[in-house]
């Protein structure tokens, strides 16, 4: 039996993906397609393929065993055409939320049992086998990945990211509560 199991998975994919939307309510749209170098995402893009990540969770859906059978090239295709649809603000934080509760209420649904089996890694891959756990919390890390980048892109773009204000308002307010005492 695992400690942290599927409920704590959704609720922290949960938590991750609050964190994500109010970055993409926080950059107004008209710096959506702002690009922090050549060659990288807009933030569009960054937001787009965000929300559309959690497609690579098929194949545990699918109860596959391993990567065997699975067209790479043709899913990261159909990735890259999805971040090049011209999705406003307001569409692109509907797709966050909507996507992002359908994965965590599928994956408020796995047992332990179920997240325990192995899956079986592409030849070249250290370690050969992991977890579908292990599999699923890197869902929730990809996407702090790129919500780092966002939050730097914040930062070029002069906005101060809501996780720093939070932590700076905590210290005022307990530098404030220590001027008091």
């Amino acid at each position: 039996m695992l400690c942290y199991g599927a409920k704590d998975l959704a609720r922290s994919l949960r938590t991750v993906r609050k964190n994500t939307i109010q970055i993409a309510e926080e950059i107004p749209e008209s710096k959506l397609d702002f690009s922090p170098a050549p060659g990288t995402r807009t933030v569009r893009q960054l937001l787009t393929h965000i929300a559309m990540a959690d497609g690579f969770s098929s194949v545990h859906r699918e109860k596959r065993t391993s990567f065997e059978g699975i067209n790479f090239p043709e899913l990261v295709g159909k990735m890259q055409a999805e971040e090049q649809q011209p999705r406003t603000k307001a569409e692109l934080i509907a797709l966050l939320k909507e996507r992002g509760e359908a994965t965590a209420s599928w994956l408020e649904t796995l047992s332990d049992d179920f997240l325990a089996e192995p899956f079986n890694q592409p030849p070249g891959i250290t370690p050969p086998t992991k977890t579908r756990f292990e599999m699923l919390m890197s869902t929730k890390e990809h996407e702090m990945h790129h919500r780092a980048q966002l939050m730097l892109i914040e930062r070029m773009l002069g906005i101060v990211p809501h996780l720093t204000r939070q932590m700076q308002e905590r210290f005022a307010a307990r530098a404030a509560e220590q001027q008091r005492a």
